[in-house]
């Protein structure tokens, strides 16, 4: 597969909004309710008949201006956001599967989604098979009767492997499935939906935001499938209500103009860092490094000029012994350590006992995540090769295993 022509950047500024009164941006239209001047029209909105404005919580002009603008990024028909990452990952779920059923997932994936996979979707019908989603056998082995649907992160959380999402797709759309996946990690790098995705969602709050401000999620695809989402009688966002501040709507939509250039800044940070890892054999996890299995795969899927995104980990063995390290580390100014991603400083945590602590540990291990697995979001503040040496100093000063 040659490299996509698709350019993220170009397709953020095809989408042109205006303000209320001429101004070069939408206004922040806060108001919670809407007036209908004729009464008759309120009755029509609420049967379907009329594209009106009604109530926040089944649409609202700063909402559906981010999500239009979201979906030009991702190349699908509409998207909508909503409060979090987690539900727009459990809203596109369980509106997809409303009577229950099988979903088959890939095995590693984010600590909150392997909770509610796991935790609750049984509550409600819906049960789940993880399955290593770089064995296409075993995916297709593990698709039954009840299933509906195949679940994946374009590239995994923490492990940093990534799906061969035309693959996926064919498989998935040969028995008659829809498929999900989760952009989180690569914004602009890949593009889920022209590879095969039916639906693509996000948490708003990493790469999208950039500043680790505001909660955020983003759920894009079909516009059927999204008007279904605020469907008065039947939509799990409008029944639910998960819906998105139209503050926080606002600031994403102005933040959208700039993830291009930001991702490209990710990447470039990550890849020298990386490199300079490697070369001081540091058991670096980066799909940058030609060492990593999908570097390859990746060099397919990505769109070209964003690198290889802003994630990396690096084995040290021990929880320990990667606590350690992000402390010396956080000391030395390199980064913070908290959990998250996508800030324009570096964020590191040790995922095994922090954001994957809700995997069991037999679980872990057969995903081969590392107890001493220290995930770091690389951000673009600083000079690269200070930070490259600092990261190298703080890491030689470890204890040895």
């Amino acid at each position: 597969m040659s490299e996509p022509s698709f350019d993220p950047s170009q397709a953020l500024r095809d989408v042109q909004h205006f303000g209320e009164e001429g101004g070069v941006v939408p206004v922040i239209d806060v108001a919670s309710t809407s007036t209908f001047l004729d009464p008759e029209d309120m009755v029509r909105t609420f049967h379907g008949e009329r594209g009106c404005y009604l109530y926040s919580r089944h649409s609202n002009p700063s909402v559906n201006a981010f999500g239009r603008k979201l979906a030009a990024l991702e190349q699908t028909e509409a998207a909508l956001g909503v409060a979090s990452g987690m539900s727009a990952i459990a809203a596109a779920i369980l509106q997809l599967l409303p009577e229950g059923g099988h979903i088959v997932s890939s095995r590693t994936v984010y600590g909150g989604t392997y909770a509610l996979f796991q935790n609750l979707l049984p509550r409600w019908g819906i049960q789940v098979t993880l399955v290593d989603f770089g064995d296409l056998a075993a995916v297709e082995r593990a698709i039954g009767p009840k299933t509906r649907l195949l679940y994946t992160e374009t590239m995994s959380n923490p492990l940093l492997s990534v799906t061969d999402l035309p693959a996926v797709a064919r498989l998935a759309h040969a028995r008659g499935l829809q498929l999900v996946v989760d952009n989180t990690f690569t914004p602009c790098l890949v593009t889920p939906a022209r590879l095969g995705a039916d639906v693509v969602v996000h948490s708003g709050t990493k790469y999208l935001s950039g500043a680790s401000d505001l909660i955020a999620g983003v759920i894009a695809g079909p516009k059927a499938f999204v008007d279904q989402l605020v469907d008065i009688n039947q939509g799990v966002v409008m029944l639910t209500g998960p819906v998105m501040d139209p503050r926080v709507a606002h600031e994403l939509y102005l933040r959208l103009d700039h993830l291009p250039i930001r991702m490209q800044a990710h990447g470039r940070a990550a890849q020298l860092l990386a490199e300079a890892l490697q070369a001081a054999d540091v058991p670096v996890i980066y799909p940058g490094l030609s060492a990593h299995p999908h570097h390859a795969l990746l060099g397919r899927l990505k769109n070209p000029g964003y690198g290889s995104g802003g994630m990396m980990a690096v084995d040290c063995g021990t929880a320990d012994r990667a606590m350690q390290l992000a402390r010396r580390l956080q000391d030395e100014n390199f980064g913070l350590y908290a959990v998250s991603l996508g800030f324009s400083r570096t964020l590191m945590s040790c995922s095994s006992v922090t954001t994957s602590s809700e995997i069991p540990e037999a679980e872990q291990r057969s995903m081969n995540l590392s107890p001493g697995l220290l995930r770091l979001s690389i951000g673009y503040v600083g000079d690269d090769q200070v930070m490259a040496n600092r990261f190298l100093r703080c890491y030689r000063a470890l204890p040895k295993a």
